[in-house]
């Protein structure tokens, strides 16, 4: 449907500038880009009809019609996905924090000093006051001791069995089924227009390719993330990789930027997030010369999801806001612009 009516959208611009002018060619332009998504509901159904859908639809249009000023050739139309808030819950943690810290009442047997040392006291005894009080280097350390000390395939294959077993605290369903019905389609809806879409996150790479694949249709190698430190060994004649217990790249803030260059090579023209985390993903789309677009997620629905922007830790969203309106960034408000936020919703 999309395509026919694109092919109409062009026929009709050049019949109107042949016949009945310029002024009367931009007239019509303008009502067919309305009709061409108001006419076919399977265009990114869950989002609301309103400017932010017009928004997207517009930028997808312009940039695939070779006849418009702002197209970008296929091999250009990059799009990259912030992970964490953007395409799946990540409140009121991130999903791989509580993977880690189930990690910890795992291993716990293997290390008695645990029950004594903190930050790992306070997750044996999940004690809320003091969790709130960890540090970053806190939170690192529990990541660093819960995700070395095997292979990459081991790692996934235990992120796996995590993810088919833990519930969301608050939904009680799988965090691979709180994923954002809208941000699926949109996902979709780029790569049916030529689009080659990535995932930047702040996340584990190794996490987050165990299920990017199946959950958001991004193969692994599309995936861009923070990594820890390799160790290349031979096992019985074997080359194998052993995960060591320090970071090698973090994938948040200015480094989405350099993870993107590192991994992709190319800048750009669409990027998504949500949080301060990821305004350097979207400087760094901004600043390309070719035709981009920029979105972040605003949080504002407390009843049917989560509601936070700078009051909150996880998923930070207040420099952003301001960055949003001074180079205008598209804002999504959950609660306005999307009609159902997960796949499981009637």
């Amino acid at each position: 449907m999309i395509r026919v009516l694109t092919t109409i959208t062009l026929l009709v611009k050049l019949l109107a500038r042949t016949i009945v002018g310029p002024f009367t060619a931009a007239l019509w332009a303008s009502m067919l880009m309305t009709f061409s998504w108001a006419a076919d509901p399977n265009v990114l159904p869950s989002w609301n009809d309103g400017p932010t859908k017009t928004a997207i639809i517009k930028f997808v249009e312009a940039v695939s019609d070779k006849t418009d000023s702002r197209y970008v050739p296929q091999e250009r139309r990059i799009a990259t996905f912030d992970n964490d808030g953007t395409l799946w819950v990540s409140h009121p943690f991130y999903a791989q924090l509580e993977f880690a810290m189930a990690r910890v009442h795992e291993l716990a047997p293997q290390h008695p000093k645990w029950k004594s040392t903190q930050p790992f006291q306070a997750v044996l005894e999940n004690d809320q006051a003091a969790l709130s009080k960890l540090t970053e280097h806190d939170l690192a350390e529990i990541v660093m001791v819960t995700h070395a000390g095997m292979s990459p395939q081991q790692f996934e294959a235990i992120a796996l069995q995590w993810l088919e077993k833990a519930l969301h605290p608050r939904f009680k369903v799988r965090y691979t089924e709180l994923v954002y019905q809208p941000m699926i389609e949109l996902l979709e809806y780029l790569r049916a227009n030529g689009f080659k879409t990535f995932i930047v996150t702040g996340g584990g790479i190794e996490f987050v390719r165990a299920f990017a694949a199946e959950t958001y249709g991004i193969p692994r190698w599309q995936v861009v993330g923070s990594s820890i430190k390799n160790k290349f060994k031979l096992v019985d004649g074997k080359a194998q990789l052993e995960r060591l217990p320090e970071i090698d790249f973090i994938d948040d803030g200015p480094g989405k930027a350099i993870g993107i260059n590192s991994h992709i090579g190319l800048r750009p023209i669409a990027a998504f997030g949500n949080s301060d985390g990821d305004i350097e993903m979207l400087e760094y789309a901004d600043s390309g010369k070719d035709a981009h677009f920029e979105m972040m997620v605003h949080h504002d629905d407390a009843k049917r999801e989560y509601a936070y922007t700078c009051d909150t830790k996880v998923g930070r969203l207040c420099k952003g806001m301001e960055l949003a309106k001074e180079r205008g960034w598209v804002v999504i408000s959950i609660k306005n612009d999307w009609k159902r936020i997960f796949p499981f919703e009637k």
